[in-house]
């Protein structure tokens, strides 16, 4: 895909997410932040459904949604993207923004939202903050989105399996704060949508503004192909 038709599906995919997740908000917030049915049927789903090995489970699975690890993996994806050592760096550079601008813009969205989180008693870990969106949702989803990128670029015709690995990753990580009760539903769906929208606008200025940064290496060694095969006079 050549370089204007991604930041223009960037472009739109943004917009469109962004327009979804304000309607959520409109939504999810209304009555003061009271949750929404789904929310209510989802908790009383999960408190009746924790036996101790998927209360454990659930707990690992949602430690890797917070703290160092993010951020290790996005830059580690990065630096294995990159074909040259000026792009890897531009690539570590730019998903360590990615991430740490979207941690820092959702930290804002959270205080704005000032949801309530679901009742203390039915929390199965420790959790802080206001509810919406969810934080380790939005950075598991932000993660997964740049390590699927980052194998798309490595490897464009392959890796299916992995991409769909990397995927539920990043989904069980905000299916399990729902589980484990310190999150509503809508609080997960928000933190998914919110990554996908901040994601696809950070893709978009990538692709517009440094272009050179992932796709002039690949161009270019196509070029360089050719014209070794050619024939010389």
């Amino acid at each position: 895909m050549k370089r204007q038709e991604v930041a223009e599906l960037a472009g739109s995919v943004s917009l469109g997410v962004w327009a979804a997740l304000g309607v959520l908000a409109v939504v999810a917030l209304g009555r003061g932040g009271a949750p929404l049915e789904l929310d209510h049927d989802v908790l009383a789903w999960a408190v009746d459904h924790r036996p101790p090995a998927a209360l454990a489970l659930a707990r690992g699975v949602t430690s890797t949604g917070t703290g160092a690890l993010p951020y290790a993996l996005v830059a580690l994806a990065a630096a294995v993207a990159g074909r040259t050592p000026r792009q890897r760096l531009t690539a570590v550079a730019f998903g360590l923004a990615c991430l740490g601008g979207g941690q820092a813009l959702r930290y804002a969205v959270m205080e704005l939202a000032h949801r309530p989180r679901p009742p203390l008693a039915d929390w199965a870990t420790h959790a802080s903050g206001w509810a919406f969106p969810s934080g380790h949702s939005t950075t598991s989803a932000l993660v997964a989105g740049l390590l699927i990128v980052a194998v798309s670029l490595r490897a464009p015709r392959g890796a299916t399996a992995l991409r769909l690995l990397i995927g539920c990753w990043g989904a069980t990580v905000g299916l399990s704060r729902a589980y484990l009760g310190v999150h509503w539903f809508t609080d997960v769906a928000g933190g998914w949508l919110f990554a996908t929208a901040w994601l696809t606008a950070c893709l978009w200025g990538a692709a517009r503004w440094f272009p050179g940064a992932f796709f002039a290496a690949p161009d270019a060694s196509l070029n360089n192909q050719e014209g070794s095969c050619a024939p010389r006079s």
